[in-house]
């Protein structure tokens, strides 16, 4: 029997494996548990027995940036880039919750975002955006660059984290894309637009992104070889949100550059992209990607796995597809029968990992979802 370290890597190499690779997407069973954080939901005893089913059976891949050792570079290969002369507030209201605001002056505009965080629920809320219209924009755009270079990847952490993971799984880099940094800029109904009607606006800010993204990644590749990567941001460009052609324009372009880094230095690059897939697998397997996930199935997407892997497969390892929001709601049964589907679909071509799309995120996981993730389990063992 091959160990998880082993099945991992020759899912990302293309050769066989003893069974398919299967994981909990981000829950890996390293999250920390301390109750001194009001915001970490893993420190409910709700989580425990999860965290360790995580821990000991699954094959892990748990996603990290890679930090870099130059003062000033919080800045990291997987972070949009820092803005300049930004200022941060945060406070705690009466009910516990973080309220952040960020206030960055552009010219003679004043930029203000706010986001709201509550204790229970493991996620951040925009409840007021940076960019409101096309002025904002120009005005971001046309402020200075960072010169800033990438400095040093500070490679220990990375390193100390694959040696506490031994055979139980791998490192997967963590980026997101030039468009990731951009369309959060805007709420969505403003972003559709101005990404339809302002090409040429908004090549200009992918550009300005890809010019300080691309050498950390770079960096990072080269310090860090032979490494799985995650790049995030491709959906926003999906449709229904944009048509096609301009996923072609936004993001082959842009992740295409990051991908042959990647390549360059014997790395392994995944897709991430929610939604809708069937218009745009051909621009996704054109940035010469390795692999792509979530893969939702109908109705939360349009393809199923089958339709993936007999046209895709030999280029795509592919990773999901069970939807979040079944492994919450369905009972064990209802859920068992989606989970053998996918590994009836999914193994083949150049190779699979069964996986959610995503994972709860309240304080309080419930009964039946954690029946279903032992499902899961039960499901790749029992062949």
């Amino acid at each position: 029997m091959m160990t998880r370290r082993e099945r991992l890597t020759a899912t990302l190499r293309g050769e066989p494996v003893d069974r398919p690779a299967f994981n909990f997407y981000e829950i890996n069973g390293l999250e920390g548990t301390s109750t001194r954080d009001p915001f970490n939901v893993y420190s409910d005893p709700s989580w425990k027995p999860l965290l360790d089913l995580a821990a000991e059976t699954t094959d892990r891949l748990v996603m990290r940036g890679v930090p870099f050792k130059a003062p000033g570079a919080a800045a990291a290969a997987w972070k949009p880039m820092p803005e300049l002369a930004g200022k941060t507030e945060r406070t705690i209201d009466a009910d516990g919750n973080e309220l952040t605001t960020f206030i960055l002056r552009a010219g003679k505009r004043v930029l203000t975002q706010r986001t709201h965080r509550a204790p229970d629920i493991n996620t951040v809320w925009t409840t007021e955006h940076l960019l409101k219209d096309e002025d904002d924009f120009k005005a971001w755009l046309d402020r200075p660059e960072d010169p800033t270079p990438p400095g040093e990847v500070d490679v220990q952490p990375i390193v100390d984290l694959e040696t506490r993971l031994g055979d139980s799984g791998l490192v997967m880099l963590d980026t997101s894309d030039p468009l990731c940094a951009v369309a959060p800029l805007f709420d969505m109904a403003t972003y559709t637009v101005i990404a339809l009607t302002e090409r040429e606006l908004f090549h200009r800010a992918l550009q300005r992104e890809a010019r300080w993204l691309y050498p950390r990644i770079e960096a990072a590749a080269r310090a860090l070889p032979g490494r799985l990567w995650r790049i995030y941001g491709p959906e926003y460009a999906s449709p229904p949100y944009l048509p096609p052609a301009l996923f072609a324009e936004y993001v082959t372009e842009y992740v295409k550059p990051m991908v042959d880094l990647i390549h360059r230095h014997g790395g392994y690059a995944r897709l991430h992209s929610h939604g809708r897939l069937k218009d745009i697998l051909d621009s996704i397997c054109a940035t010469g990607c390795d692999g792509l996930d979530p893969i939702e199935p109908p109705a939360q997407g349009d393809v199923e796995l089958a339709y993936v892997r007999e046209r895709y497969g030999r280029q795509l390892i592919l990773f999901g597809n069970i939807e979040a929001t079944d492994l919450e709601n369905l009972p064990v049964p209802a859920f068992e029968k989606k989970v053998r589907q996918a590994l009836k679909e999914g193994p083949g071509g150049r190779g699979f990992v069964l996986m959610p799309s995503a994972c709860p995120y309240g304080r309080k996981l419930s009964s039946r979802t954690l029946a279903n993730y032992e499902a899961m389990v039960r499901c790749v063992n029992q062949g």
